[in-house]
């Protein structure tokens, strides 16, 4: 173990923050991870809590099977580390999960109040840093459907093809990605320790708030993404955590999908991902002396990448006769730009089949095309 490695203790380490807060802690060479669930003894847990250097206190119930279980869960867990931790003489960081509905006046909401008393209570008496994250709805991989997640439950019933029940759409939630928490609990443990510090006071969350019908639509456009080959905004990162759990859900026979594929003479072509802000990428295998393009945009910008076999790409300006031409093989990964106002051609000047990846910096609309006929080689169109 490496020098001055921290022992960390986390309770509900096979939850759903447990297991991702722990995949994230394992990667550190610096810790000696203690991860206790309710498969684990009583000796263990009082063991391990006497060697912890921080807890991260997670366990707990949120819907159990009967309303008794939130007291236990709950509050006599935590009432159980604060004693092992007195007697054992440790003053152990702790960060502990709590959850806004301790702002509410329900059984999960009195009893998680309670919880975060008792760590005040022993804060007070001992200086031991503790810091209490009221957490809004968390969402992410790993998160069990139609328990006490709607993102979960909404992901896995679109992924699977069934159906999803809203009873009032415009009904708003405020949601935190599972990453964010982690990284929020970390970043408190990673803060320098000051004597007699107590309660502390940790920063917010970064958070998304949606209405139910935009969280529902959003989720079932992904699944028609290999249909339309069309990629949400993901420089909104809320997009970007929603697609990453929705895809979590997918079983894994339906990781692999195929492509519309466009076949003649030339070899054939398919078009693999479109975004709004990104334009599309697509792909063609080109059998051996075949020339493709021929054509110039206005406004429309490209990059050629050839994967395998060799080409030759010539660019001409609509206005002059001089070729500018560039030989490239798959094995360079040699990009070559193609700016609008130049009529361009790839020929396949090789003994095999080539391949070639293309970027255009919008997607294909029939209907406003930008692609006009023009030939590369003046003297070959006389």
């Amino acid at each position: 173990m490496t020098h001055g490695a921290q022992t960390i203790l986390v309770t509900g380490a096979k939850g759903f923050i447990g297991r991702n807060l722990s995949a994230h802690l394992r990667r550190r060479e610096n810790v000696r991870l203690l991860a206790y669930d309710r498969d684990n003894t009583e000796a263990e847990f009082c063991q391990w809590a006497s060697e912890a250097d921080v807890v991260f206190h997670l366990a707990g119930a949120n819907r159990p099977q009967n309303a008794e279980e939130f007291e236990s869960d709950n509050v006599a867990m935590t009432e159980s580390l604060c004693r092992v931790l007195a007697d054992a003489g440790r003053e152990p960081q702790i960060v502990f999960s709590s959850s806004i509905q301790a702002e509410f006046d329900n059984p999960y909401g009195r009893s998680k109040r309670r919880a975060e008393n008792v760590l005040r209570e022993f804060a007070a008496s001992t200086g031991a840093p503790v810091a209490v994250f009221r957490l809004k709805n968390v969402f992410g991989k790993w998160c069990l459907p139609n328990y006490n997640s709607v993102v979960a439950t909404f992901c896995h019933n679109v992924a699977h093809d069934l159906p999803i029940q809203i009873t009032d759409p415009d009904r708003e939630l405020e949601l935190v990605h599972v990453d964010d928490v982690v990284a929020a609990f970390l970043s408190q443990m990673d803060q320098p320790r000051r004597y007699d510090e107590g309660l502390v006071t940790p920063d917010p969350i970064s958070s998304h708030t949606v209405a139910l019908g935009d969280l529902a639509s959003r989720i079932e456009s992904f699944r028609g993404i290999r249909r339309s080959l069309h990629l949400p905004d993901f420089s909104i990162r809320f997009n970007q955590q929603l697609y990453a759990t929705y895809l979590a859900y997918v079983d894994p026979s339906c990781w692999e999908y195929g492509l519309d594929v466009k076949c003649d003479d030339r070899g054939n072509l398919a078009e693999l991902l479109k975004s709004s802000g990104s334009g599309q990428i697509f792909v063609s295998r080109t059998r051996p002396g075949v020339t493709r393009g021929n054509h110039y945009h206005h406004v429309k910008a490209e990059k050629f990448l050839v994967l395998s076999g060799e080409g030759v790409i010539r660019l001409r300006h609509i206005e002059n006769p001089e070729i500018h031409e560039f030989r490239v093989r798959g094995a360079d990964y040699r990009v070559v730009d193609i700016p609008p106002g130049y009529t361009h051609s790839i020929t396949n000047v090789g003994a095999t089949e080539m391949i070639t990846l293309f970027w255009a910096s919008e997607i294909f609309d029939p209907d406003r095309p930008d692609t006009f006929f023009l030939p590369v080689d003046l003297r070959a169109a006389a």
